[in-house]
């Protein structure tokens, strides 16, 4: 039975892929670093530490890690009026915290946008606990993250719902142990997916087909892949 559901922020809850690409094209911008050559999904699910060692040659001498990851943390805050629901977040957050279920948040990004995500949404009071990529010694793809999640929850991870849109953050989940909603944009698919939605209104579907036994809920995901 699912007792707690742990939230991926950045394609999930939040529209924030837009932003995050105009904050990190205006820090390159202000240091004449050109990355036209990469697609505008190309640092999609990759958490900021890792766009860096790709990006750091490009940069001139003497940029550190710090003033650059901060110069992004102000552009996307002094924008987070741009941020844009996804679909029903907020409604099915609301929803689930009536129903009594635990929820977390768990994300590739720094403090400062999982701060402006949740708030931007209205869901930050819901939420028990957030994770940024501050708060952890090692992001997504790495199961710590969600290890960690769990160990605050005091719970099995086999009680605890991942909603995930990227496979960097479905395979986080899965290594950890815990079952995985995927979100699927249009005419898209995330390797790796166990329960795919096509919309945050499936996932209480999800929610009570884990509730059921094993081989129904087995059956459930044979159906829908």
């Amino acid at each position: 039975m699912i007792k707690a559901i742990a939230w991926d922020i950045d394609g999930t809850l939040v529209d924030s892929e837009p932003l995050h690409l105009f904050a990190l094209k205006e820090v390159c911008r202000a240091h004449q670093v050109d990355i036209s050559d990469l697609a505008d999904t190309h640092f999609v699910g990759v958490h900021i530490g890792n766009v860096w060692r790709e990006l750091q040659p490009r940069f001139p001498t003497g940029v550190t890690y710090e003033a650059w990851s901060a110069g992004i943390n102000r552009a996307f805050a002094g924008n987070a009026d741009r941020l844009v629901e996804i679909a029903g977040a907020a409604s099915v957050v609301r929803d689930l915290a009536v129903q009594g279920l635990q929820q977390v948040a768990v994300s590739n990004s720094g403090r400062t946008v999982v701060d402006a995500n949740l708030a931007a949404i209205r869901v930050d009071g819901l939420m028990k606990f957030s994770l940024s990529l501050d708060d952890v010694c090692e992001g997504k793809p790495d199961p710590f993250p969600y290890r960690y999640a769990c160990y605050l929850l005091g719970l099995d991870p086999g009680c605890v719902l991942a909603v995930e849109d990227s496979a960097t953050g479905v395979a986080s989940a899965r290594a950890a142990g815990l079952p995985v909603a995927v979100l699927h944009g249009t005419g898209t698919t995330v390797p790796g997916s166990q329960y795919p939605i096509s919309a945050l209104s499936e996932l209480p579907d999800v929610i009570a087909a884990l509730a059921r036994p094993p081989e129904v809920t087995r059956e459930h995901a044979r159906q829908h892949h």
